[in-house]
């Protein structure tokens, strides 16, 4: 059987991915946490964030993967589970630093509080912090996202950053 607790023999780097802590902060490892709704998207499209804080939990890890190289499809899971009324055409994600040095450290997510965005809502909104290095020093980012779900599924509208 092949689970994200169980990846294939030979998958040695998804096994240590799926093992380590997940960005999101959520207390479990990758595997059993935001990389289930990854894995479930690579896999098949499938989108199956439960509620809206899975959602921006799974967003926030996607983008933290994206700057270490380990989440190949970032842009197409970040855009995916955008609103179509609101998603860009592309998005320029962090990644491992290039020749321009540019280099973004995603530290960790603090989620300060949740409105809506249950299992039977079809809207809310979560404030988090995110916390994050660049070379040049510690940053955070404040921001209240707003997602609405459509036909079952969780979708990330839009957010005001403070």
């Amino acid at each position: 059987m092949n689970t994200s607790e169980n990846p294939p023999a030979g998958d040695a780097p998804g096994q240590a991915l799926a093992a380590r802590r997940c960005p999101c902060g959520g207390g479990d490892v990758y595997g059993a946490c935001c990389g289930r709704l990854h894995g479930r998207f690579a896999a098949d499209g499938t989108l199956a964030a439960p509620t809206a804080e899975a959602l921006m939990r799974s967003r926030y890890s996607a983008f933290a993967l994206a700057a270490t190289g380990d989440l190949v499809q970032a842009e197409e899971y970040l855009l995916a589970t955008w609103a179509p009324e609101t998603r860009p055409a592309q998005l320029a994600l962090d990644g491992p630093a290039d020749e321009s040095g540019d280099d973004v450290h995603w530290l960790r997510l603090d989620v300060e509080s949740m409105s809506g965005g249950g299992p039977f809502d079809d809207a809310g909104t979560v404030t988090f912090t995110a916390h994050f290095r660049t070379p040049a020093g510690r940053h955070t980012q404040h921001e209240t996202s707003r997602f609405v779900r459509r036909q079952g599924i969780w979708l990330y509208r839009d957010g005001e950053v403070r």
